[in-house]
């Protein structure tokens, strides 16, 4: 894998909509003008790509115009970090203007950055990987660095630093002892106001297996892994999906470590069934050395996930971990695709067993 460097001081970071245009709406000029503030107090210069703000309704309809904006990006040497908006459920739309483009794929080969975003960003963070690229299931601008909260959320802040190389070296995820529920009211009226928070006294759960176990990281959030497969959202982006060969092979998935975390749609137990079934399809669940899924938002389902889970994946001899902050539930941290770990949950922490920046 090809790793990026950290973010140095005076570095420019672009920004921008590769899924849904909510960051164009009026709606969110605070979040935009809160992470933009704070970008620069972490000593970087954000830059908001040409097309970034021109709304939910025109990039729906123009995904190149998604697409241009993250060819420029990486074809500006002095940009040096990347960061989505936010998801959405379209990102696939982007993937033929960007892998047909040849300057594309090498300039994501000869010039890398750091890219990070969850959510719908995960058809992004597998057509990385297919390039040989690392990238960083972690950030995205509107809800994490444009969090209303006088501050970003403190675990959420602490791993964001890793990206930066004035940071220590990024080593461990540890759980965080609090938990936030998901915001009611995102309006300018509401900035200042902290989130309801619960203190977590659970830590990473394991469900089934041994407790250490090791492979590379690979995965994303379960929605989008699942409509990659199926036709239940878009008819065609499976289509798309296999056309450029996204979705990882079997070969791709032995002995890596799958992470997987449920939307903010919290599907119904049923659902979230059918979404692990299709996984079960592509006969992951025998190859692959453990998973790792993520906090359910709200703790919606939390318990009924568990039991579906295992299950599901009727391996009883596959470590999986519960309860692990990434994804959808707040606060996270960061996942590198690509990079090996320990996860150990006697010990209560995931161990990056290689740095998963260049530098």
């Amino acid at each position: 894998m090809i790793k990026p460097s950290r973010l140095k001081k005076g570095d420019r970071v672009a920004i921008l909509s590769l899924s849904r245009g909510l960051l164009g709406e009026s709606f969110v000029s605070h979040n935009l003008e809160i992470a933009s503030k704070r970008l620069i107090e972490f000593g970087l210069e954000p830059v908001v790509m040409k097309n970034a703000l021109k709304g939910i309704d025109y990039l729906e309809k123009h995904p190149q115009a998604r697409a241009e904006d993250l060819i420029e990006a990486f074809s500006d040497p002095n940009i040096k970090g990347i960061i989505c908006a936010i998801g959405g459920n379209n990102t696939y739309r982007t993937l033929p203007y960007l892998l047909e483009n040849q300057k594309f794929t090498e300039l994501v080969k000869n010039n890398p950055k750091i890219f990070t975003g969850f959510s719908d960003t995960t058809v992004n963070h597998l057509m990385f990987y297919k390039l040989g690229l690392t990238t960083y299931y972690g950030m995205s601008l509107i809800p994490d660095i444009g969090e209303i909260s006088t501050h970003m959320l403190p675990y959420t802040e602490k791993y964001f630093k890793y990206y930066l190389s004035t940071s220590p070296s990024y080593e461990r995820i540890l759980p965080s002892n609090i938990w936030y529920e998901e915001r009611s009211d995102f309006s300018a009226k509401a900035i200042g106001t902290d989130r309801v928070s619960h203190q977590d006294l659970k830590g990473f759960e394991l469900l089934q297996g041994q407790p250490v176990f090791e492979g590379r990281l690979l995965g994303g959030c379960i929605d989008s892994l699942y409509d990659m497969l199926s036709p239940y959202t878009h008819v065609d982006e499976p289509l798309i999906i296999d056309k450029y060969s996204i979705f990882p092979s079997l070969e791709d998935w032995k002995e890596k470590i799958l992470f997987i975390e449920t939307s903010e749609i919290k599907e119904t137990p049923e659902t979230f069934k059918k979404m692990l079934a299709k996984l079960k399809e592509k006969n992951i669940f025998d190859v692959i050395s453990g998973i790792i899924f993520g906090k359910p938002q709200d703790e919606v389902f939390y318990e009924e996930y568990k039991k579906i889970l295992v299950e599901s994946v009727d391996n009883k001899n596959l470590p999986i971990a519960y309860n692990i902050n990434f994804g959808h539930a707040t606060p996270r941290c960061i996942l590198p695709l690509g990079i090996t770990v320990r996860v150990n949950i006697e010990k209560q922490e995931i161990q990056l067993l290689e740095s998963p920046f260049a530098d």
